[in-house]
């Protein structure tokens, strides 16, 4: 039996549905594959790019980390394979290079320190504070060679300038005394202390504190006995040798014949 005309029809309707669904799913096809390759070329592009970067940054031979970790010093941390550090002691030599222009440079500012302390301290000064009681001169038919100066006991005396003791301990008439070989070759007398703070062989400055005022020995109340010996052993003015050396003495209160 002869197939009819909507039999055909049909037949012809479904073939072309084929037929386009088979195109359709070709083009499908050839998008999903265009579309891959497309992701593939930009992947690999990228790849590439990235690879030119680091060729570029890093020239062959190099290590990718010279750019990073910064370059060891003889002090510093030594870089070894795989990245790791090692810590390495420093060289005592090169401890010394750096410490030593620090020691010279504090040994001149101790060098300074103590010139200008020098430079501060007087030449000479007064042995102690109190009233002037009796000077060199004829006293009661006899020669007084010395300065009295009266104060309290334990009132501190001082050495006139510098010098080197020659002598601390008991003296006959003087009861205690300090010798002290000035700096001028003369020989200071401390009489009539009470206590002795420095020793023999001992050097002092100027202003440096020796004794104490004192009664001991032939003495009429608590005070200072000072004298000064010449090097041939006579005995000086000591109110002339003070006022020679720029010791002001005008402004000690005088207590003669009072």
């Amino acid at each position: 039996m002869a197939p009819t005309s909507i039999d055909a029809f049909s037949a012809r309707s479904t073939a072309q549905r084929v037929t386009r669904r088979q195109r359709g799913a070709h083009r499908s096809q050839d998008r999903s594959r265009a579309g891959r390759v497309l992701v593939a070329s930009v992947v690999t592009g990228g790849i590439f790019a990235g690879s030119a970067a680091i060729a570029g940054a890093h020239p062959p031979g190099s290590h990718p980390t010279d750019d990073v970790m910064p370059q060891p010093d003889a002090v510093g941390a030594r870089a070894v394979e795989g990245g790791s550090q090692v810590l390495t002691m420093p060289d005592p030599a090169d401890l010394t290079a750096l410490t030593t222009p620090l020691r010279l440079a504090q040994r001149r500012d101790e060098e300074r320190n103590a010139r200008d302390a020098a430079a501060r301290r007087p030449v000479s000064v007064f042995p102690v504070a109190g009233v002037l009681t009796s000077s060199y001169g004829p006293r009661w038919g006899s020669t007084h060679y010395g300065l009295d100066i009266a104060n309290s006991i334990g009132t501190p005396i001082v050495s006139v300038t510098d010098g080197e003791v020659i002598e601390s301990g008991p003296a006959a008439g003087f009861g205690l005394w300090v010798r002290i070989r000035q700096d001028d070759g003369t020989i200071g007398i401390y009489g009539h202390i009470d206590q002795a703070l420095v020793s023999a062989g001992e050097r002092v400055k100027a202003g440096d504190q020796i004794a104490t005022v004192g009664n001991r020995g032939q003495s009429t109340g608590p005070h200072l006995h000072y004298e000064v010996w010449e090097r041939d052993g006579s005995k000086a003015d000591p109110m002339a040798w003070l006022s020679a050396r720029g010791v002001p003495t005008a402004a000690l209160a005088s207590g003669i014949g009072s």
